[in-house]
């Protein structure tokens, strides 16, 4: 699967998805670009899942429009030390063949 680290994220959760192909949004190019226009990129360029800390991007976008998946890490500080407690989380999903398109919210516990 290709997947997208939003800018929020810390760029070592990468190396938790080792199996993926994995990017941050620097990587690409695209940091500072706002949601819309991200997501529409991501699929211009065939990524199948968007990682991010971002607990308001559920709220602002018409998820209908979009083929892709979105994981929302939802922790009390975006350190790595947090969000790798979630990593696993987001694998499950992960070995599926098809991925819920929209907002998926992993939480610890």
């Amino acid at each position: 699967m290709r997947l997208l680290l939003d800018e929020n994220l810390p760029k070592r959760l990468k190396n938790d998805f080792a199996e993926h192909d994995v990017f941050i949004v620097r990587d690409k190019g695209w940091n500072g670009i706002k949601n819309g226009e991200l997501l529409l990129l991501m699929i211009e360029d065939g990524f199948d899942a968007l990682l991010t800390f971002d607990k308001n991007l559920q709220h602002q976008q018409n998820f209908s429009k979009y083929t892709i998946a979105f994981f929302v890490l939802n922790a009390p500080i975006n350190t790595y030390s947090e969000l790798t407690k979630l990593s696993s989380q987001v694998s499950e999903h992960l070995k599926g063949n098809a991925l819920p398109a929209g907002p998926t919210v992993i939480k610890a516990g």
